[in-house]
């Protein structure tokens, strides 16, 4: 089946974005993709900061990203952006690493203030990586995320609507790409 890797730019691993990458994966896995996880913030961050191509971690992760069929790019929103920890590892991917892959956003951000981010500050990065096939992805308010008095976050019923909305089309277009590869291969 298909591979999709999920980029998480959080630089906290407790972050309520949390919750949507587990939404995601949890969705993905059930309809039989394999999902892999990068999380930026367990990356050597002087092999980041450095960008040191060589390194161990940073080649694994790049190996991961081009094996991927499909590619989802996770950031919560800061001054209007992604994150500077997301930037330093999209810096190290390979000029057009993201060619040939779908590619997936998910923001999460205080405010509608920053709805676009994705479109101006995230899409012009991932089409200089070779990115051509970028869905319209999805921005949530951090409101939409709601940790319970058990500390487990909630995702609004709107927004999961939304995430059901695009990862039904990811996975139709990941499906379609993935099956053309296999009768290319034959």
């Amino acid at each position: 089946m298909a591979k999709i890797v999920v980029i998480n730019g959080t630089p906290s691993l407790v972050s309520r974005i949390n919750a949507v990458i587990e939404y995601t994966e949890a969705d993905l896995q059930g309809r039989g993709f394999t999902v892999e996880r990068i999380n930026i913030a367990e990356l050597p961050a002087e092999d980041l900061i450095h960008t040191k191509f060589e390194s161990e971690a940073i080649v694994k992760a790049n190996g991961l990203v081009a094996e991927a069929d499909a590619v989802i790019v996770v950031s919560p929103v800061y001054k209007a952006s992604f994150t500077g920890v997301l930037k330093t590892f999209l810096d190290l991917i390979p000029q057009k690493g993201l060619a040939g892959k779908i590619v997936l956003p998910l923001f999460m951000g205080g405010s509608l203030a920053h709805l676009l981010s994705i479109d101006y500050a995230l899409k012009p990065v991932l089409s200089v990586l070779g990115a051509r096939h970028i869905l319209g992805g999805v921005f949530a308010v951090d409101s939409q995320a709601v940790r319970n008095d058990q500390g487990v976050v909630e995702l609004a019923d709107e927004l999961k609507l939304r995430l059901n909305s695009v990862l039904e089309e990811l996975a139709d277009e990941t499906a379609h790409k993935a099956a053309r590869k296999a009768g290319e291969q034959a």
